[in-house]
């Protein structure tokens, strides 16, 4: 069985924004998340609730399978510059944003064995 490689996308948006970064990621950024491998496994909202005062953390949690399936990803998204143009184009909507990596605890150690 291939190992599962998730890459978590933690966006917290500026206020009020919350529901439109989350209708212009599953439009815009998903399909070509899709394109590059990518699994959505789910996306998390919180708090879980709309507020015009008040920025949401959302937290999307992509699915891949294995390392090869992480490198070939991570190269065709670097060389994207339709990627780079999304996220200038939602700058606005964002306060702050990261991403890791990550894999199941009982994973780990085969992935260090490589």
């Amino acid at each position: 069985m291939q190992t599962e490689v998730f890459v978590v996308d933690r966006v917290v948006t500026s206020p009020g924004k919350g529901r439109a970064f989350v209708g212009a990621y599953l439009a815009g950024y998903a399909p070509g998340a899709r394109s590059r491998g990518m699994v959505l496994d789910r996306i998390l909202v919180s708090p879980p609730i709309w507020r015009d005062d008040e920025g949401n953390t959302v937290t999307a949690t992509w699915r891949l399978d294995g390392v090869s399936a992480w490198w070939d990803m991570t190269r065709a998204g670097r060389g994207d510059p339709a990627l780079r143009d999304w996220w200038d184009g939602v700058a606005p909507m964002i306060a702050e944003r990261s991403r890791s990596m990550a894999a199941a605890a009982a994973d780990v150690d085969g992935l260090c064995d490589l």
